[in-house]
């Protein structure tokens, strides 16, 4: 699951991209309303933190403009306004939840979890399945008549975004911007080395189901059962 942070307090922001990524998260981090609109508009991330007081663009009227552009992105409020009525605003210009500092990290966590339960496209919180295997994201656990095996965090997150978009090409520059971020110093042969891992891994556990490359774009996910 990757995460955007947007929060200008340089040492919360710090803290909690360590922790998040310590919780088994991938996490973009920036302090401003409009480098935020730059990341939101690229749409690779799961899961918006958004602090209310920025610079530039505020984050309710960041708010309210990526969802008059029909952007869904799950957004939590995190803001030290936490008057009812601050609650009442932020919650009525789109954000999915509301979370008032200072705030525990436990509890940060429990409203992620929270919100990846509800039904939603890219939901990740419960077993993802495709022909005859299943994963499930959190524990990065592939599961296939031919067995079992835990996934690396790399693995399990490219074999996340094939789960989430069964069946379609998925260019290069897509699966590197939402497994590694957009501004990650890394080679094409990088991405080359994690297919090839995954798929010796879904050849040990999965009599269906394979990557496939589409020569000059990118790869897709594919059930030979249906072919």
């Amino acid at each position: 699951m990757r995460i955007l942070l947007v929060e200008d307090d340089k040492n919360l922001s710090e803290t909690l991209s360590f922790q998040l990524n310590q919780a088994g998260f991938a996490v973009d981090a920036c302090e401003n309303g409009e480098d935020a609109l730059y990341y939101i508009e690229e749409n690779i991330h799961d899961l918006i933190l958004l602090d209310r007081l920025l610079p530039f663009i505020d984050g309710v009227s960041l708010l309210k403009k990526i969802r008059s552009s029909g952007n869904e992105t799950p957004v939590i409020l995190l803001t030290a306004l936490g008057e009812l009525d601050d609650k009442i605003t932020g919650l009525d210009a789109g954000a999915d939840d509301y979370l008032v500092k200072p705030f525990a990290f436990e509890e940060l966590l429990a409203r992620i979890r929270s919100i990846c339960r509800r039904p939603r496209n890219w939901q990740e919180a419960d077993d993802l399945s495709f022909g005859d295997i299943t994963y499930h994201p959190f524990t990065n656990h592939l599961k296939g008549p031919k067995g079992a095996c835990t996934l690396s965090k790399k693995e399990g997150a490219l074999l996340n975004v094939f789960l989430q978009n069964p069946s379609q090409t998925l260019p290069r520059a897509t699966l590197l911007s939402k497994v590694w971020g957009l501004y990650a110093d890394v080679e094409d042969g990088n991405l080359d080395n994690y297919m090839h891992f995954i798929r010796r891994r879904l050849k040990s556990v999965s009599v269906c189901v394979s990557i496939k490359t589409v020569r000059g774009i990118g790869y897709h996910l594919e059930d030979s059962s249906h072919v």
